[in-house]
């Protein structure tokens, strides 16, 4: 069966062309005033993400890339109150070394929907090669539809070292000790 290729929304189109504005715009700010080391991270689009816009910075100094949902235009996914879902997005990384995604909640979706991410921050490891899913959670009292193109999540690269650990017999005192525990006030 041929799958059918969906076009994209003049909306998306022009969120699309906002996205692409604003990192121009960021890029320049960063060479003009200076900026932390760039760090280039391959990324694949699979074809049912064709039409997407590719994950982006949506202001200046945003941490987070927006990532959106490859669901089929004509397939939206429905969240039941409750329950939880993986969402496409049409999208394979290839970090650096030394370097994690971490798949964030959007406050937004939170705020107004009760939605976010389930396992929260989600991480991409550098050598992981799959489509990277996001796991919803819906943890209002009303079903939550996602549709092809809705932004679900952010995308945060982070600095990760690899750390040796090394068994000891005795880690030495601190002022806090081990004292306060998680139940004490």
């Amino acid at each position: 069966m041929k799958k059918r290729r969906t076009v994209p929304t003049e909306a998306q189109k022009i969120g699309a062309l906002r996205a692409q504005k604003t990192y121009v715009a960021a890029a320049l700010d960063r060479k003009l005033h200076g900026a932390a080391t760039e760090i280039e991270a391959r990324i694949m689009r699979l074809p049912h993400a064709a039409d997407l816009p590719l994950p982006a910075h949506q202001s200046m100094y945003a941490a987070g890339l927006d990532l959106v949902a490859a669901v089929p235009a004509d397939t939206p996914v429905t969240i039941a109150p409750g329950a939880r879902a993986a969402i496409p997005t049409g999208l394979v990384f290839a970090l650096p070394a030394g370097i994690e995604g971490q798949i964030r909640p959007r406050s937004g979706l939170a705020l107004r929907h009760g939605v976010t991410v389930l396992n929260s921050p989600g991480t991409i490891d550098a050598d992981y090669r799959g489509e990277v899913q996001v796991i919803l959670a819906n943890l209002s009292d009303e079903p939550f539809t996602v549709e092809r193109g809705a932004r679900i999540a952010q995308l945060v690269l982070a600095a990760t070292p690899q750390v040796t650990l090394r068994e000891i017999s005795d880690l030495g005192e601190t002022p806090r000790g081990s004292e306060r525990s998680f139940d004490e006030a």
